[in-house]
């Protein structure tokens, strides 16, 4: 098992809208940073849409997908003195469309795939007003309808790490006190497959100010045997490996010895 290697998974770039700056700027940002590795990632087409880009400021276009592979391929080789540079892809995870995205995806050489739940009962996860006049009842249903469509995303197979997986919380932060055992339900399936959940940095910009997911999410997956990996979900060159160090010496302190990275679909394991 090999220790201290340094990577981040997530980070995203201007095809999908609302990021800043082109895929060479974030492999600059990690060679600068001391990174080992870095994973591009930024978010899938909406694939079952009929138009090339339903949501301009939120996914590329999908006759940008086959160009944007082969811009990180491309990359891949002329840094690969300086970096490993990975070939990843944010998906939304929609249960419906899963032999579509499943089609797509196969056609390339991801190394990995981030599954990310961003709707819930068709709403986005981070739009600030869909909680606004709901009933208790209805918001912990809400929340449980979350963790199941994780759960959900970990059985399907599609995916190596499964993406900020308390992330609802973002500009909702009462979220994380709705209780609710769908969570630990969750994490019970996902210790069942070989898929890591990432801790992912951009918590801190958001109203909840905090990493998703949480330390008490955390300590329960440690004792359901789910492995982690870490992504920044930076949109922005600088935040490129944000808080690594920090996120690895809490996950010690928790009680976690590895955690992990994926190349060719497959999960590497290294010491924290």
């Amino acid at each position: 098992m090999s220790t201290n290697i340094k990577f981040d998974f997530h980070t995203h770039h201007d095809r999908c809208g609302h990021a800043r700056g082109k895929i060479r700027d974030y492999i600059e940002a990690a060679i600068a940073n001391g990174l080992n590795m870095i994973g591009i990632s930024d978010h899938s087409p909406y694939f079952a849409s009929e138009e090339d880009q339903a949501h301009p400021g939120i996914a590329m276009a999908k006759s940008s997908f086959a160009t944007y592979v082969e811009e990180v391929l491309a990359l891949k080789e002329e840094y690969k003195t300086k970096i490993d540079v990975l070939l990843g892809v944010e998906s939304d995870f929609f249960p419906e469309h899963i032999p579509l995205y499943r089609k797509q995806y196969a056609q390339y050489p991801f190394d990995y795939i981030i599954g990310s739940v961003h709707h819930v009962n068709g709403i986005n996860i981070f739009n600030r007003d869909r909680w606004d006049g709901l009933t208790k009842e209805e918001i912990k249903q809400t929340k449980d309808r979350y963790y199941d469509l994780i759960a959900q995303s970990a059985k399907s197979g599609l995916f190596q790490i499964l993406g900020h997986i308390d992330a609802m919380k973002g500009f909702y932060p009462v979220f994380s006190q709705i209780e609710t055992e769908e969570i630990e339900r969750a994490l019970k399936i996902i210790g069942e497959y070989p898929v890591a959940i990432e801790i992912n940095t951009s918590g801190k910009t958001k109203d909840c100010g905090g990493w998703y997911p949480s330390d008490e999410i955390l300590e329960k997956a440690l004792y359901y045997g789910v492995k982690v990996t870490f992504g920044s979900d930076a949109h922005d060159p600088e935040r490129v490996g944000d808080d690594m160090e920090e996120v690895r010496q809490r996950l010690k302190e928790i009680g976690f010895n590895d955690w992990a990275y994926f190349k060719e679909q497959q999960m590497v394991l290294t010491s924290l």
